[in-house]
């Protein structure tokens, strides 16, 4: 079975408190879109997994993927041994949620294959042990995301009408390192209110509070941000803890060039 996970974007990211349990508190919107890794699951006779595509900095048994089937087979023991193969094109330490989608495609599509009968709410609880936006991707549509990230409510959103804009610039920031720079505050911006307004108006209002750390970091984070807006774009900002910056254009508007060496997606 041959199944295509797809990466999303943060529409605003406030960081809000950190919890006893040492994670945080957040607020944002996840909104996906299609751009797509690819992960194929065969029943084999003792258990593999083989990835090509971009390289993960991680050892194979470490793999979200391997986690999230070992879980599976930790409450099924019955289930059969197999094969993953994971063909990379979303890169890691993104802010694109690649890794979670990958894992919570594992989940639903193990579930669904081998006839598991296992309920959404306990897939999410799954989920959740491997990310916090890991669950997102079972609902896979436009969501407010509270919790960790993990506590989702539809929101009604559709970007459709609008050219969107996804450059990485090939910087891999880690999402452990990037919560370390951050202060929470209880007292941001709000970004289900900020989406209610025009597009137009949501510079200045949606804010990722990750922004301000890494683009002190890594000031060519900025410089792309920079770019999109003196292109013409309505909203531009990065993506959860980066280094992916997003622009949302008019349609009528072309969208600007980058360096060789930048992923850049064009929806």
């Amino acid at each position: 079975m041959v199944v295509f996970p797809n990466c999303k974007i943060n529409l605003g990211l406030s960081v809000l408190r950190k919890r006893p349990d040492n994670f945080h508190d957040l607020k944002t919107i996840f909104y996906p879109l299609p751009f797509y890794d690819v992960l194929e699951i065969i029943q084999a006779p003792v258990f593999s997994m083989n990835q090509t595509g971009i390289g993960l900095d991680v050892d194979a048994a470490q793999n979200i993927c391997v986690r999230a089937w070992q879980l599976l087979q930790r409450d099924h023991p019955q289930l059969p041994q197999v094969l993953i193969h994971l063909h990379k094109n979303i890169p890691a330490g993104a802010g694109l949620g690649g890794g979670s989608a990958d894992a919570a495609f594992l989940l639903s599509t193990v579930n669904k294959k081998f006839r598991l009968g296992i309920s959404h709410d306990r897939l999410a609880a799954y989920a959740l042990e491997l990310g916090s936006d890991c669950a997102f991707f079972l609902v896979n549509k436009p969501a407010v995301a509270t919790g960790r990230g993990e506590i989702l409510e539809p929101v009604s959103l559709d970007l459709s009408a609008y050219r969107l804009m996804v450059i990485n610039p090939s910087i891999h920031v880690n999402t452990g390192e990037a919560f370390a720079m951050i202060t929470p505050r209880d007292d941001g911006p709000d970004p289900e209110e900020i989406i209610s307004l025009p597009i137009d108006q949501w510079k200045g209002r949606l804010v990722n509070d990750f922004e301000a750390p890494v683009f002190a970091r890594h000031p060519e984070v900025q410089a792309v941000r920079d770019k999109l807006y003196d292109a013409g774009a309505l909203f531009a900002a990065m993506s959860g803890s980066g280094s992916t910056v997003f622009g949302i254009f008019s349609k009528e508007v072309p969208v600007p060039v980058f360096p060789a060496g930048y992923l850049v997606k064009v929806f």
